[in-house]
């Protein structure tokens, strides 16, 4: 009777727009991330971390119903088990005013604080935007600025500084204070009427709602007429000038060079006063890879006591393909060392094997053993590939005399036999300055 062959199993593909990061990819994440992780500490910033999950109705109150992000590219749904109204988180900041009110956090005062991690929108995968991609998102709460402002925007030119990247310019605005809004508002909403016909479809339903949003449109047939709005710096206030002014006084001081772009607007109501972008000319239409503002409408908004904020997110995606432009970090490295171990008795081998590498990371020395056999030519190819300095090889005569032998695989020099209680004084001693961590060094 002739057997019955079964179907070959369906291999089943990740969902489009949202990327696997493999470990090729992997090692330099980690090293933007413990970049990141240093930072923002040397600013004083403490890491928060809030649910990919929220209530829909947190963002449609602190996003606005009549924006793309609410429209069109949220992924919502309604949780079968309460019937919640639920959404993946599509940014930072209104989780992070939702927990900073939920758990009172100035209550002790002003807060500086970040989070990093994964964020959703429910958009057309194109080079640089995704379903689901990444951001650093920085928040200054409490602080009325306009100091903190600036601190802001001179510890994000000092990242890119420290990464090497090149040709990122800043752009900056004020988009004053409430009342100033409301009456350019108005003249924007007078205007447009003026040229409803020369208006599209986003445009006359925004006209109302958030007509601010109309000066942001890619529409080449309404750039003209767009110029030609009333621009809200004729609206500004004698405190709302005085506090523009004194940022670019910061900046000048900190030799931050800038531009101001007295188009760029945020269409909520709850922005006031600081707008900016850094913006790269490496990436092509996608070129904004920062963007903040002052938000001081917000956490009242939420329900909490009236406190100014002020915040920015980085897109990490975007951050990384300059860092791979600049070729400033590196992480092609797996480990310090990688020890290859072959004996009579495998075993001994690879006991003692274990015992040095315990030794080495006991010392703060990043550590491959090599596991699954092999002759001593194919593991050393492995040593090689993993990026390591050092290669510990370890034979029967070292297993004889409790030994191991050393040899540099980044440079030249002769390979030597060190006993095992000698191990982790010398292998640091053979590493770059940089080949231990942080904690060792110290």
């Amino acid at each position: 009777m002739k057997e019955e062959r079964q179907p070959a199993a369906m291999k089943i593909a990740g969902v489009k727009g949202m990327n696997d990061i493999l470990p090729a990819d992997g090692a330099l994440w980690q090293a933007l991330e413990r970049h990141l992780f240093g930072w923002l500490d040397a600013y004083g910033y403490r890491n928060m971390r809030m649910p990919v999950l929220e209530l829909t109705s947190l963002f449609k109150r602190g996003i606005g119903e009549v924006t793309d992000i609410v429209e069109k590219e949220m992924f919502s749904f309604t949780d079968r088990l309460n019937g919640d109204e639920l959404t993946m988180r599509p940014e930072f900041t209104a989780g992070i005013v939702r927990a900073t009110v939920e758990h009172n956090l100035l209550y002790n005062g002003p807060q500086r604080v970040f989070s990093i991690g994964p964020v959703f929108r429910h958009e057309r995968p194109q080079r640089g935007r995704y379903r689901q991609f990444h951001q650093i998102d920085v928040e200054a709460l409490g602080f009325p600025g306009p100091d903190v402002d600036a601190e802001l925007i001179i510890m994000a030119k000092r990242l890119w500084s420290d990464l090497g990247l090149t040709g990122v310019r800043l752009e900056i605005n004020t988009l004053g204070a409430s009342a100033e809004r409301q009456a350019h508002r108005a003249a924007l909403i007078e205007y447009f009427e003026k040229h409803h016909d020369l208006l599209d479809e986003d445009a006359r339903r925004r006209l109302y709602a958030n007509p601010l949003r109309i000066l942001d449109t890619k529409n080449p047939r309404m750039q003209e007429m767009v110029d030609g709005a009333p621009r809200l710096d004729a609206y500004l206030g004698a405190d709302s000038r005085a506090h523009f002014e004194r940022l670019q006084q910061f900046l000048v001081d900190a030799g931050v060079a800038y531009t101001i772009n007295p188009r760029m607007v945020r269409g909520l109501d709850y922005y006031n006063l600081t707008v900016f972008e850094w913006i790269t000319s490496e990436l092509g239409s996608q070129g904004t890879i920062c963007g903040g503002g002052r938000y001081d409408g917000l956490i009242e908004l939420f329900g909490g006591k009236p406190a100014p904020a002020i915040g920015f997110a980085i897109g990490v995606e975007r951050l990384l393909e300059l860092v791979r432009l600049a070729g400033r970090l590196d992480g092609t490295a797996a480990c310090d060392v990688y020890i290859v171990h072959q004996a009579n008795e495998p075993d001994s081998a690879a006991r003692l094997a274990f015992r040095a590498a315990e030794a080495l990371r006991d010392c703060g020395v990043d550590v491959i053993t090599h596991c699954g056999g092999g002759s001593f030519k194919s593991q050393m190819k492995k040593a090689d590939a993993s990026g390591a300095e050092l290669a510990i090889i370890i034979g029967d005569d070292e297993v004889t005399a409790g030994e191991v032998s050393v040899k540099a695989l980044r440079h030249e020099a002769p390979q030597e036999r060190v006993l095992l209680h000698n191990i982790a004084a010398r292998i640091i001693a053979l590493l770059p300055e940089s080949g231990t961590n942080s904690e060792t060094e110290d």
